[in-house]
């Protein structure tokens, strides 16, 4: 690629304003979330925003009957799915539901990572819910899903300001997946927090995209706490971008300050095994 400035500086310059431009959220999802939090809302108003969306609403049902929500029957309508799952379930369906498109690129390099970021993202969001249940703080669990399913979203901010780089550019791709690792562990966390709280996104989000990696964090901030031991169990089962096998669950302190055992660890690791694709 051959550009005047680095590669690096161009991704800057991209992601220095506003934000909310790039396609990272879909903003029913988002309005969804804000009404939730609000708690000022009514069920035909959650059903009359995601239905004036057709394609939107085609991919929530499509997860809503995945294998992801096996065990329950299927759904046939948005007010079905409303109806059998709660708003607080459903906003987060439609969160993940409409988080699938925005992991897709025509550059292979590019799209590959979406794909891995995507399974890792959906993974970290299935341990942490399951991790919030197994350890007494069920109330957290769908709290748990959307930390885990956003905390690297500055991932996929960065990797879309590439995707558009390149292609504005008409620069070959070129970059190696080396390069974008580095770019990506650099920013991520200041991009998803910058991100988040322009969409005005709750801070419980927010705080985890900024501090899922910070080695001095709120040890209280259970939420905060769940997704990042939720974090390493991928990285150590390989669901990550940057796999690490020698991550030790057991001696983290994320574990000391749930109390987990070593069986619960060894069950959150096949639990992120198995998360991921199911919901694609």
């Amino acid at each position: 690629m051959t550009t005047e400035k680095p590669l690096v500086e161009l991704i800057r310059d991209r992601l220095a304003g506003d934000l909310r431009g790039l396609p990272v959220f879909h903003s029913v999802a988002v309005k969804l979330q804000q009404m939730i939090l609000d708690r000022n809302f009514r069920i035909e108003e959650v059903i009359l925003l995601i239905s004036e969306d057709q394609s939107l609403a085609s991919q929530v049902l499509k997860v809503g009957n995945s294998s992801f929500y096996t065990g329950l029957s299927k759904v046939g309508t948005i007010k079905d799915a409303v109806v059998r799952l709660g708003a607080q379930e459903i906003a987060n369906l439609v969160m993940m539901a409409s988080q699938v498109e925005q992991y897709r690129s025509c550059n292979p390099i590019l799209d590959n990572a979406m794909q891995r970021l995507w399974d890792h993202a959906l993974s970290c969001a299935t341990g942490a819910k399951w991790l919030a249940s197994k350890t007494g703080y069920a109330s957290l669990a769908t709290e748990a899903f959307m930390g885990g399913l956003l905390h690297d979203i500055g991932k996929l901010a960065i990797i879309k300001a590439l995707d558009e780089i390149l292609q504005t550019s008409g620069a070959k791709a070129n970059v190696s997946e080396i390069l974008i690792n580095e770019i990506l562990d650099t920013m991520h966390e200041d991009v998803g927090h910058r991100l988040m709280s322009s969409w005005s996104l709750p801070e419980a989000y927010c705080s985890i995209a900024i501090n899922h990696h910070r080695p001095e964090y709120d040890g209280n901030d259970t939420l905060l706490v769940i997704v990042r031991l939720a974090n390493l169990a991928c990285r150590k089962a390989g669901k990550a971008l940057s796999p690490d096998p020698t991550v030790a669950l057991v001696g983290a302190a994320e574990a000391q300050f749930l109390g987990v055992k070593e069986i619960t660890l060894a069950e959150l690791e096949i639990i992120v095994e198995d998360a991921g694709t199911q919901a694609a």
